[in-house]
């Protein structure tokens, strides 16, 4: 099934902003996030369409994430 992850501050380093990924029936938002090579202690906000999601939520085909990091500044 076909899904996107857009990435935001660092974790575009190295990355295409958009990602879009063909993952097997049954994928959770985790097991994107480690095929992406991120480590799930550096996202601050997951969102799943829109919304604020938890990492265990199985995906469906179309569905949209966007991971953020830590921001600080000031």
């Amino acid at each position: 099934m076909k899904i996107t992850v857009k990435l935001f501050a660092t974790f575009r380093d190295g990355r295409e902003k958009i990602q879009f990924l063909d993952v097997e029936q049954g994928k959770t938002t985790e097991d994107v996030i480690t095929i992406l090579g991120i480590e799930k202690s550096e996202v601050a906000i997951l969102l799943l369409n829109g919304r604020d999601e938890q990492f265990d939520r199985p995906l469906v085909e179309g569905d949209l994430i966007a991971l953020f990091p830590p921001v600080g500044g000031g």
